[in-house]
């Protein structure tokens, strides 16, 4: 007899009329079940698209009939209370209205995909991490932004050595700066170096939503938004302006990290955005003698990727090459990328590029 998760992992393969993420990490599987043959799922839209719900329905059954020992599909499809209805065939659901599964997302213009770095705690090296993937991607071939929604504490313009004031389009679009291939936008780039930032909640939210929507990304294969440590304002906004292809969580090895990084874990799986997989930073680190030496332990991170079933990216060693690449806005991967601390970053690239090659117009 099949199991729950077997029906789900089958689901998966049923993308979200016009999105590049599937229904499942949409949430909108409530009930999915076999019994002696019989598979009977039910999903719950949150919009009333007659033609999406039907989409939906015939993509589920042909996919769940293909299943082993499967004799009858029966997948229902339940349109919100209230949604007026609209001609169809009989049997078939049937509605009135938007699209899209989240009725305050839009795409980002001119991206085709979003994937958030983020962290439990401040301190993991996430922007680090953030800084040398992004220049990675476009080393690997791919057109790529990086979105620093730090709004306190914005490090991305230091990390990759660019002061310069975003030019403005005719239509009042944000140009971002490039520096090492990839296009940067941050609220450093729009205050003086020594300026706190002294905003409340709405103005860390108006201002994140600006950079996704008023910024002229000119068509990117890929946006990865380096998020503040924790889970809030920022963070929720993200997820709620726009649909996220993915997550990416950053960790230390030492239990202090990832006890707090599973709650960014949870957040990500609150909010129905898929978790790509978990990167280690600062794993280990090489002596002089070549003795290797886990300062902060290790295998954290990796352990943590199987206990909740998600892909391990890979590892970061501690390189004193990486900490100096990031003081002098110059990222390893950039400058050196054939080195050793460098590869460390393609090898998480790489595998992040593979979670994500699924998707059809994403470069594999």
């Amino acid at each position: 007899m099949l199991s729950h998760d077997q029906i789900l992992s089958t689901l998966k393969g049923v993308k979200y009329p016009g999105f590049s993420r599937d229904i499942v990490s949409f949430g909108l599987v409530k009930e999915a079940q076999a019994d002696q043959g019989t598979l009977r799922v039910v999903m719950q839209l949150t919009s009333g698209n007659a033609e999406v719900a039907r989409q939906i329905q015939t993509d589920s059954e042909s996919l769940l009939r293909g299943l082993p020992g499967v004799q009858k599909v029966v997948v229902e499809v339940r349109l919100p209370a209230g949604a007026s209805a609209g001609p169809s065939a009989p049997g078939q659901p049937q509605a009135q209205g938007a699209a899209n599964p989240w009725s305050q997302q839009n795409q980002v213009p001119g991206v085709r995909r979003v994937v958030a770095v983020a962290s439990g705690k401040g301190g993991v090296g996430k922007s680090t991490v953030s800084v040398n993937l992004a220049c990675a991607f476009h080393q690997l071939g791919l057109r790529t932004g990086l979105l620093d929604c730090d709004i306190y504490g914005p490090s991305i313009p230091l990390m990759m050595g660019c002061k310069d004031r975003p030019d403005v389009t005719e239509d009042q679009k944000l140009i971002p700066p490039e520096r090492h291939g990839v296009r940067l936008m941050s609220i450093g780039f729009l205050i003086d170096d020594d300026q706190p930032v002294i905003w409340r909640g709405p103005m860390i939210v108006k201002t994140i939503q600006q950079f996704l929507m008023q910024t002229h990304w000119d068509d990117l294969d890929v946006l990865l938004v380096d998020l503040p440590p924790g889970t809030g304002d920022a963070q929720l906004t993200l997820c709620q302006t726009v649909p996220l292809d993915g997550g990416v969580v950053v960790t230390t090895p030492q239990e202090a990290s990832l006890g707090v990084v599973r709650k960014g874990i949870a957040m990500f799986q609150k909010l129905n955005v898929p978790l790509l997989g978990i990167v280690e930073n600062m794993s280990y680190f090489t002596a002089p003698d070549g003795s290797r030496v886990e300062i902060f332990g290790h295998g954290g991170g990796s352990g943590e990727a199987r206990r909740i079933g998600v892909p391990f990216l890979g590892e970061i060693p501690l390189f004193t090459e990486i900490r100096a690449g990031g003081d002098a806005g110059a990222p390893i991967v950039a400058t050196a990328p054939k080195s050793a601390p460098a590869q460390a970053f393609f090898d998480v690239a790489r595998q992040l590029q593979s979670s994500l090659a699924s998707a059809r117009s994403f470069k594999s």
